[in-house]
């Protein structure tokens, strides 16, 4: 048997990791990536199929060198079993190379969006434009084909700046400039605090005198430096005649023309600067003509350093310099001393031309679209992309759609319903994620998350028309501050008919137990009359940690393949920022809320971290047809494979079909023993789709009977009760089966039946398919006993019942009594061999009386019966029952004898104990022939209780004074206290307590005056009751005899009785009786004695009619009160006179010597003086 145990333990825990594994996910051969962990490899993953390739997207947003972070994305080829690189695709230089040079920092490939089937979209979202000073960041996204190759870019909120501006500088270089270096200076000044670049500004030179020359065109330079360093290099063409209007008609007609480089929209600016009249005055208004034709603003500077110097009126030069300048001329006019103060205006000029950058509102204190960061969230729909722009209206937020119909921006005030204009500046971060529900009408609503509005968050579902009204539907408030509700959403289809079923709202920053950053996953059912129902949140793991649970939340399809999708939940901060990811399967139209599955990083590589914080299932990545995972980690990203599901039916046949112990088929071990061959086959069937045809093994053992009875049946290949075996199986292929042959041993127990139980689970070694969850993995058949009743196999019976009982273990066993706890009764009873046919299996059950608690019976071990108990501890009645092993005759129904423990109930007595026999089998009897098959043995019975008596008295010792020595009074009280407690656990019912208190020798030696109690009746017998009583032949012991006699008690002495009766006594409580007694001095002075003991009696009496008993020495108390008289000693006289002279003498000796010693002498003064 202990050998069985081990052999059974061992074949437990074999078979223990298969029965508790998690789902179909495979955890045991993931594939990882490995990519540069500061580049944030693993930010975002995406599964995509190009080129007849699939491959896995990795996005990389910090991928660059320390100062340019310029972001990119990898791909993972999945084709190669072996490998676990990815090559960078490089998308942001190539997108980018024509967009703007200005890509730093821009953190491409913070998001990854599949474009059904035509290739996919990348976003940098922190992609800024640089406007003069300001730099916006307003995202972009790019559009690449199944090659790798973008084919455009989406940056809807991407604006022209207000410095895009053409300039041409239409300058005098006449003989009478002079010094020429100090214009040279001022255009190096000049150029300098333009913002050159192809989006902003380009700068052409137009150099005149009597003709005009282009010293360069606005396409020439593209940056300041270059324009500086030309400006340096400029020398003057000098010349007789200044021909102004000949020059700004050729800058107006010529320098911004688009073969100069003049762009289309930009804001075109010409700024003149000459010292002197012109010689072609008359054509300066036509010139002027062409100019404002062109919508060309005019600077005019006019240089007095020539009239200056002549000591000339400046006066007609200024007005023809004020002409042609620009309205009005406080703005668009400057005059100067000479050249050299040109260098004077330069900051002035400046803030004029850049005054129109205000116009935009770039310098103003509030951002529309410039800070949306486009692409920080996108959702693809079936018209085109919906972004969300985290950065728009000052961090408010908002969102956008970018469709084949035209770009759809709602202003700032088509969220005030839910997001009021005065709670601006609050940073609430409407499009913090994007994402659409599809409702049972055919509407399709856009979901929008402000996870930072008012410090708890908010979702929004809304409408949103072309021209962008916006019409919100509903709106969700988180709970908790801080918990960034909304900041994640995914509604799910959970039945894939095309309507949104589910919407799940993450707040991953929720704080749980112990303050702990467990996140939290709201379910909301989407319906028709209330659009969202709350409907609880996903459950975890149940310790408390920080989680994160939501950080990134997927919808796949059907992972398990019951026929609804599921969800998969990330939670990067799990076990100490390793990480997790949960998976929720899908039940009709909602989410289960218990997560199926969870998946440790921990279980996949030990270096794995922040497991979780991006996952995507939405195709085969393997070829298998089944769904796998891809999950992005710290520096990683891991492909997780699904595996098939199937079902495993398991049969179990017998042959023979049953057990003939009669007819020994066979020999084992050198005896016949009866054979059997048990065949178990195995069937499988798939439940996921396609074909998998990879066989499979199947481990599993094979258990005879239950472990708790002996052995009767073992395997003829082990001699155990338990084998284990191995096989290979297949889905839909033939059913293998293997054949367990095992033999009868020779056993007493012929009644019930064989049973074999096999569990088996699938060989997890292996990367094979999984095992349905419902699938059970334990099947039990039993193999009966032959029965030979006849052709039709029913066996009719006749049974008779005889039995009697008989009390044992008391000490009152002669009475038939029984004392407290557990007890033994003889139980023996006698069937006569049935009539008719066999008997099957006969069986007696026996009943207990209704206060008794019985325990099983205990049979001989010479019985030829089995016991068969329902257990201990039965109440108020219990049934046991006693089958003989075997078929009925003539000699299997012997006298039985049993000994049956009764344990009675401590609440509830009875004055008897009485058993209800019945006398069965398995067999058929008529109804005519039962009556005899009952037996119903009884006996009376008592309890002794478990009480205890204790007295103490305030006096049990007295010292009799003589007469006149106290005042005159009968003699002193003294309180006597008895004590009843009942320790068991039975209540005791109403009994008697007498006691018995010597109270007269002769005349009165004590007195009882009265008896004080609580819940107790006493009565205070007189003598004459007493004497009636018993005590009439007892002749009470004279005074004078008490020299004779030491002890007084009622068998020499007359006695006083109290009897009290005690009330219901419940257990564990007690009741007292005080007894006030009187010593009378005027009996014992009378007396001759040295030392008497007055002794009374208190005992506990049973009523008759009760079925208590009460142990006489058990129950029986005395108490002694012992009377002393003291010794009188006479003193004589002439000891008394010559003690008192003996002391005056031994005085005056004293005072003798004490004089003698000079003890009384008084000093003199002279003396006393000389001592001093």
């Amino acid at each position: 048997m202990e050998q069985y145990s081990r052999l059974s333990a061992l074949c437990i825990l074999l078979l223990l990791r298969g029965l508790c594994r998690s789902f179909n996910i495979d955890v045991k051969k993931p594939r990882i990536f490995q990519g540069p962990p500061e580049a944030q490899f693993g930010y975002k993953v995406l599964q995509h199929e190009a080129g007849g390739e699939k491959w896995m997207l990795v996005g990389a947003p910090w991928d660059g060198t320390a100062d340019n972070r310029k972001g990119d994305v990898y791909k993972c080829v999945l084709a190669e079993r072996n490998s676990s690189t990815c090559a960078k695709v490089n998308l942001g230089d190539m997108a980018l190379r024509n967009v703007s040079t200005q890509i730093r920092n821009m953190h491409f490939g913070m998001t990854l969006v599949d474009n059904r089937g035509d290739g996919f979209v990348a976003c940098a979202p922190l992609w800024s434009q640089e406007c003069g000073t300001s730099l916006f960041s307003t995202g972009i996204c790019t559009q690449v084909d199944g090659s790798f190759q973008p084919t455009g870019t989406i940056a809807p909120t991407a604006q022209r700046c207000s410095t895009y501006m053409d300039i041409v500088i239409v300058l005098d270089g006449s003989n009478s400039i002079y010094p020429w270096y100090e214009v040279q200076n001022f255009l190096s000044n000049i150029l300098s605090k333009f913002f050159i670049d192809p989006n902003q500004i380009q700068v052409g030179v137009l150099q005149y005198g009597e003709k005009a020359v282009h010293e360069w065109t606005l396409q020439d330079y593209q940056t300041a430096e270059e324009v500086v360093e030309a400006a340096k290099n400029i020398s003057r063409q000098e010349g007789r005649e200044t021909r102004t209007a000949f020059a700004i008609h050729k800058a107006c007609s010529e320098a911004f023309s688009p073969e100069k480089g003049g762009r289309e929209g930009a804001t075109k600016l010409m700024i003149v600067v000459t010292d002197g009249e012109s010689h072609d005055g008359d054509e300066l208004p036509a010139a002027l003509v062409e100019c404002k034709k062109r919508n060309i603003t005019r600077y005019a500077i006019a240089v007095l350093g020539h009239y200056i110097r002549r000591q000339q009126d400046p006066h007609s030069f200024i007005n023809e310099i004020k002409y042609i300048a620009s309205d009005p001329d406080e703005k668009y006019f400057f005059n100067v001393t000479d050249e050299a103060a040109l260098n004077d205006i330069v900051d002035a000029l400046g803030d004029r031309i850049f005054s129109l950058e205000g116009t935009h509102g770039y310098n103003e204190s509030s951002f529309e679209l410039e800070m949306s960061q486009i692409g920080f969230s996108t959702h693809l729909l079936e018209d085109g992309i919906l972004f969300g722009t985290v950065g728009a209206y000052d961090w408010d937020g908002a969102v956008l759609k970018e469709s084949r119909h035209g770009r759809v921006i709602p202003p700032r005030k088509a969220f005030e319903k839910e997001f009021p204009l005065k709670l601006k500046n609050h940073a609430a971060y409407l499009g913090y994620t994007v994402s659409s529900v599809r409702l049972r009408n055919g509407k399709c609503l856009y979901v929008a998350g402000a996870p930072r509005f008012k410090h708890k968050g908010k979702v929004i579902l809304f409408e949103m028309s072309n021209s962008g009204q916006v019409a919100i539907s509903q709106a969700l408030t988180g709970e908790q501050i801080g918990s960034y509700f909304g900041s994640e959403v995914c509604p799910v289809d959970v039945n894939g008919d095309g309507i949104t079923d589910v919407l799940l709202v993450a707040a991953p920053m929720y704080l749980g137990a112990q303050s702990k950053e467990t996140g939290r996953v709201y379910i909301y059912k989407v319906g028709q009359q209330r659009l969202l129902t709350f409907n609880g949140t996903l459950r975890a793991g149940k310790k408390p940690q920080d989680s994160r649970l939501g950080y990134a939340l997927a919808a796949v399809p059907d992972l398990n393949h019951d026929g609804f999708n599921d969800v998969v939940v990330g939670a990067p901060l799990e076990d100490g920022h390793q990480g997790a990811i949960y998976i929720y399967h899908g039940s009709r139209t909602t989410i289960l809320p218990q997560y199926q599955q969870r998946i440790e990083a921990s279980s996949l590589h030990p270096s794995l971290s922040y497991f979780g914080r991006s996952v995507v299932g939405q195709m085969d990545l393997d070829g298998d047809q089944l769904v796998d995972l891809a999950v992005g980690a710290q520096g990683a990203a891991v492909v997780l494979r699904s595996r098939r599901i199937i079902q495993v039916n398991v049969s179990l046949a017998f042959h023979p079909p049953s057990i003939n112990v009669l007819q020994k088929n066979c020999q084992r071990h050198g005896k016949d023993s009866v054979c059997i061959t048990a065949t178990v086959c195995f069937r499988a069937t798939s439940r996921s789709p396609g074909r998998g045809d990879r066989h499979f093994g199947i481990r599993y053992n094979v258990s005879l009977d239950d472990r708790k009875f002996s052995t009767r049946a073992v395997f003829d290949a082990t001699s155990q009760k338990l084998v284990q075996k191995r096989l290979q199986a297949g889905a839909e292929a033939a059913a293998p089966c293997q054949s367990l042959p095992f033999h009868v041993i020779d056993t007493t127990d012929y009644l019930r039946p064989v049973s074999m139980m096999v569990k088996f689970a699938l060989n997890d070694s292996e990367p094979g398919p999984v095992l349905d969850e419902r699938s059970s993995t334990m099947v039990k058949k039993l193999i009966h006993f032959f029965k030979d009743c006849g052709e039709d196999n029913e066996c009719i019976t006749d049974l008779v019942l005889q039995a009697n009982m008989d009390l044992s273990g008391s000490r009152y066993d002669s009475a038939g009594s029984l004392e407290r706890g557990r007890h033994r009764a003889s139980l023996s009873w006698s069937t006569d061999p049935p009539r008719l046919e066999q008997a099957s299996g006969p069986c007696e059950s026996a009943g207990a009386a209704e206060n008794g608690t019985s325990s099983p019976l205990s049979p001989p071990a010479s019985s030829p019966s089995s016991l068969l108990a329902p257990g201990p501890g039965m109440a108020p009645t219990g049934l046991l029952q006693s089958r003989a092993r075997g078929w009925a005759d003539s000699s299997a129904f012997p006298q039985v004898a049993f000994l049956l423990e009764f344990e009675f109930s401590c609440s509830f007595l009875l004055n008897r104990v009485q058993l209800k026999l019945t006398a069965s089998s398995d067999s058929i009897e008529m109804n005519e022939t039962l009556h005899d098959n009952t037996a119903q043995p009884f006996a009376y019975i008592s309890y002794e209780p478990d009480l205890f008596l204790s007295s103490e008295a305030t006096l049990n010792r007295y010292e009799v004074h003589p007469a006149g020595t106290f005042p005159s009074s009968p003699g002193p009280e003294f309180k006597t206290t008895i004590k009843v407690s009942a320790k068991g656990c039975l209540s005791v019912c109403p009994a008697a307590s007498s006691l018995s208190a010597t109270l007269k020798a002769g005349p009165v030696a004590t007195t009882l005056p009265c008896a004080v109690s609580f819940q107790v009746t006493c009565v205070l017998h007189n003598w004459t009751e007493a004497t009636l009583r018993g005590q009439a032949g007892v002749v009470p012991v004279h005074p004078e005899d008490l020299l004779h006699t030491d002890t007084l008690n009622c068998s020499n002495a007359w006695c006083q009785v109290v009897t009290c009766e005690l009330e219901q006594l419940e257990k564990n409580t007690e009741v007292a009786v005080h007894l006030l007694r009187v010593i009378h001095n005027d009996f014992f002075r009378r007396a001759k004695f040295k030392t008497v003991k007055i002794t009374s009696t208190f005992a506990l009496i049973a009523q008759e009619s009760s079925f208590l008993v009460l142990e006489e020495s058990a129950h029986r108390r005395e108490t002694v009160l012992e009377i002393i008289r003291p010794k009188h000693i006479p003193i004589s006289l002439w000891i008394l006179i010559g003690s008192i002279i003996g002391g005056l003498l031994l005085l005056a000796l004293i005072i003798w010597g004490l004089w003698k010693l000079g003890f009384f002498a008084h000093k003199k003064a002279q003396e006393e003086k000389e001592e001093e």
